[in-house]
C-alpha cells in the first residue's frame, strides 16, 4: 500500500461511527500507518463493516488509551473493545504462549500465524489462558532476527557481551543462552535504547527496522533461518461487547476470524518483511545468513529452553508440549507447502 492510501483507509475509520447497532472501540498502542493497525486492524473492521451491513462498527481509536503492557486488562475490563495482546510484555501470564517463540519455527509470518492459530484451537484453548476476553485468533510476526551497531555475527563469540532489546522473556532467555544482555522493553522503545547507547541492538523481524525508522542506526543484521524466535499476539474482543453483538451478525463476522485472521495478519507482515529487507539492501545494511556452524550452535544452546518449557509450563497445565512443538513446526511447514 502506498502512504496516501494507507492514510486515507486510516482516517475513515478513526471516528465515531454513528447509526450502527454495536459500535466497537478498536485500539492499537502502535502508530496509524504501522502495519498491525493499518494493515490488520483497520482492514478487520472494514470486513465486519461490510459483511454486517453497518449494523457493526468500529471506531478504531487515534491513540491507545493504556500502555502496551495494559492491553489484556482493558479488554477485560472493557476500557476497549478489540485490540491484539503481545503475550511477553506480561511475563509469566501466559506460559502456553511461549511454545511458538523458541527459535526454527518457521521462515514467515504467514507460516507461523497459521500454524500457531490451528494448534491452539486443537492443543491450547482448553488450558484457558485468556480467561476474561474472548480470542479472535493467534498470529505472530515474521522470524526474528539479530540487528545491531557493532559488528557482524558470524559466530556465537561475536555475540558475547552485546546488550539487546527484546520483546519477551522467552526471547531474552534465548539471547541469554548466546551470550547477550537482554533488556526486555516495548518495541516502540528500541529507536530511543540503540540511538542513545543504552543497547547494541535488537531481536527483531526484518518489518520494524523499517516500520520504526531504525534504518539510520542498525549498521550489521543477521537473518538466522527459520528464525531465531517469533513472538506470540493475539487478537481479542472485551466477551460482554462480542455478545452484545446479535447472534446473526456474530454468524457473518465468525469466517473473518479465527484461522481467516491469523492468515491475514501474518500475510500483511510478511509483506512487510520483504519491503523491510529490501530497504536493508538499499541502505547498504550489512545483511549476511548465518551459517550452518552458527545455526548448529543456536540449536545446542537453546534446546534446554523448549525441554524446560514441557516439563515446567505444559506440565503443569495437563499439555503434552512435546507434541505442541512437534505440531507447530509441521504446521508451519505445512503453510509453507500451501496446504
Amino acid at each position: 500500500m502506498k502512504t496516501a492510501r494507507l492514510i486515507g483507509i486510516a482516517a475513515m475509520f478513526i471516528s465515531v461511527s454513528a447509526g450502527a447497532q454495536v459500535t466497537l472501540t478498536a485500539s492499537s498502542w502502535l502508530p496509524p500507518l504501522y502495519v498491525v493497525t493499518a494493515g490488520m486492524l483497520v482492514p478487520l473492521c472494514a470486513d465486519i463493516e461490510k459483511v454486517t451491513s453497518a449494523r457493526v462498527k468500529c471506531n478504531v481509536l487515534a491513540k491507545a488509551p493504556v500502555a502496551p503492557f495494559q492491553t489484556y486488562d482493558a479488554l477485560r475490563d472493557g476500557l476497549i473493545d478489540v485490540s491484539f495482546v503481545t503475550h511477553g510484555y506480561s511475563p509469566g501470564r501466559f506460559p502456553l504462549a511461549e511454545a511458538i517463540e523458541f527459535p526454527f519455527m518457521g521462515d514467515s509470518a504467514e507460516a507461523t500465524s497459521v500454524a500457531y492459530q490451528r494448534v491452539y484451537e486443537r492443543m491450547l484453548a482448553r488450558a484457558n489462558e485468556h480467561e476474561g476476553v474472548k480470542v479472535l485468533s493467534m498470529f505472530t510476526h515474521g522470524p526474528g532476527q539479530f540487528f545491531n551497531t557493532k559488528r557482524a555475527i558470524n559466530s556465537i563469540s561475536d555475540l558475547q557481551g552485546m546488550k539487546f532489546r527484546v520483546g519477551s522473556a522467552t526471547v531474552g532467555t534465548i539471547v541469554e543462552k548466546l551470550g547477550v544482555v537482554p533488556m526486555l522493553r516495548p518495541a516502540n522503545e528500541t529507536y530511543e535504547l540503540i540511538s542513545s547507547g543504552i543497547a547494541d541492538g535488537t531481536a527483531l523481524p526484518a518489518e520494524p527496522i523499517f516500520g520504526f525508522k531504525l534504518l539510520r542506526l542498525i549498521k550489521h543484521a543477521t537473518f538466522v533461518p527459520g528464525g531465531l524466535y517469533t513472538q506470540s499476539f493475539a487478537w481479542a474482543v472485551n466477551p460482554a461487547k462480542w455478545n452484545s453483538i446479535p447472534e446473526r451478525d456474530r454468524k457473518l463476522i465468525e469466517p473473518l476470524i479465527g484461522e481467516a485472521l491469523a492468515r491475514r495478519s501474518g500475510r500483511a507482515w510478511g509483506e512487510m518483511d520483504t519491503k523491510a529487507v529490501a530497504a536493508l539492501h538499499s541502505e547498504k545494511i550489512s545483511v549476511v545468513t548465518a551459517s550452518p556452524a552458527l545455526v548448529a550452535d543456536i540449536k545446542a544452546r537453546t534446546e534446554s529452553l523448549e525441554r524446560d518449557w514441557v516439563e515446567t509450563k505444559a506440565k503443569p497445565k495437563g499439555v503434552d508440549g512435546v507434541a505442541v512443538l512437534r505440531a507447530l513446526r509441521e504446521e508451519s511447514a505445512k503453510v509453507s507447502a500451501g496446504k
